[in-house]
């Protein structure tokens, strides 16, 4: 594998089937600008710029590049040079969107464009295609739900390395900390475990777990706060972690000890039920209605799920009402949790691969509230 990417023949593999899905499509290609579609299809992490830099992708053709003349070191860092693609470079003073147009084949043609190409380049190139594109989420969606060997290997180093940051977690609570203390050292310990960078770090402690998106604050930790950890970054070659556990500091309240053993269930359920052919709702169902069965039901105040890649959200979505049948190498995160709000929080998550007959968790941590010592002397 070359630093940063995969090899090329993966993505030779990807830009072939692409083609073919636009091709049942009935588009004459795909148009793809700097994003999470172009480095997934030849590895590109170029940056978008007024100036335009594109993949162009026809449904029966060979692929080009079109880049500004002052970018053609960037391809350099993609698998661009080892797939042999043509380069259409241009300067200030061409239109780029005739390129485009020419690699397509002229003429008016139904093209898709990726769904982050920006308003500055889609404009024209409409203009010049005489059509408004449609969007490429329907073509590549499935290819990139899809998870191929090298994704699903990428994405267990990624599990295996955000693990090891929670494994070090307890030593980090400390009451009297800040919850921003604690997420600095998470975040020296990201990188540290091998992530490229940090994508997130939530600190939740006592009513602030409350808040699923809260992130961290001058709160300090306190004798008896349930902390809620939900942390996360890319892995190279750039497919992300997410992972959360819950702590206590000293032990539970009864009450709080019964819930988050449902909580518990909840997620064990509904990682039970992955396999192929059920659908993403039954996912969902799954956990909220071992909750339900408790009277936490409306505690659980979002979807069960979300599908992880080179993006930390993407498809598939484990939620009510996506009748989606899972397939093998999808996947995505089960992370019910549980909600009072001014009182406390705790969530579960570890981020799954379905597998031909059912789920392989890439994260490994235990899921028990974990209890850390509040200190001689602490009280609640």
């Amino acid at each position: 594998m070359t630093a940063g990417r995969f090899p090329t023949d993966v993505y030779a593999r990807r830009l072939s089937a692409a083609a073919v899905a636009a091709a049942d499509a009935g588009l004459a290609g795909l148009v793809i600008t700097p994003g999470y579609d172009l480095r997934y299809l030849i590895g590109s992490r170029a940056q978008t710029f007024e100036r335009l830099t594109a993949l162009v992708l026809p449904a029966d053709g060979d692929p080009t590049i079109v880049v500004p003349r002052l970018e053609l070191a960037a391809l350099k860092e993609s698998a661009v040079p080892e797939l042999g693609l043509a380069v259409r470079d241009w300067v200030d003073g061409d239109n780029p969107y005739a390129l485009v147009l020419e690699a397509l084949g002229g003429g008016t043609v139904k093209t898709a464009v990726t769904d982050s190409m920006p308003a500055l380049h889609l404009l024209p190139l409409a203009d010049v295609l005489g059509t408004v594109p449609v969007l490429a989420t329907d073509v590549l969606r499935r290819l990139r739900m899809i998870k191929d060997s090298a994704e699903v290997d990428a994405l267990r180093k990624a599990g295996a390395a955000i693990d090891r940051v929670h494994a070090r977690v307890p030593d980090f609570l400390v009451p009297g900390r800040t919850e921003a203390d604690v997420a600095a050292d998470i975040a020296e310990a990201i990188v540290a475990e091998g992530h490229s960078e940090v994508a997130f770090i939530i600190v939740g402690s006592g009513p602030h777990g409350a808040d699923p998106h809260h992130e961290c604050s001058d709160r300090e930790l306190r004798a008896g706060d349930l902390v809620v950890v939900d942390i996360g970054g890319p892995y190279e070659p750039g497919y992300n972690s997410d992972s959360t556990r819950t702590y206590s500091i000293g032990e539970p309240a009864p009450e709080v000890a019964r819930r988050y053993a449902v909580l518990q269930r909840a997620q064990q359920a509904a990682v039970a039920a992955v396999r192929p052919g059920v659908t993403a709702e039954q996912v969902d169902a799954a956990a909220r209605d071992v909750l339900a069965a408790e009277g936490l039901a409306d505690a659980f105040v979002h979807r069960t799920g979300h599908g992880i890649g080179l993006s930390v959200h993407e498809e598939p979505y484990i939620v009510a009402g996506n009748s989606l049948p899972l397939e093998a190498g999808m996947a995505f995160s089960v992370e019910p949790g549980i909600y009072f709000p001014g009182e406390w929080g705790a969530r579960i998550e570890d981020i799954v691969v379905v597998t031909d007959d059912g789920a392989e968790p890439v994260n490994t941590r235990p899921h028990e509230l974990v209890v850390v010592p509040a200190g001689p002397g602490a009280t609640a």
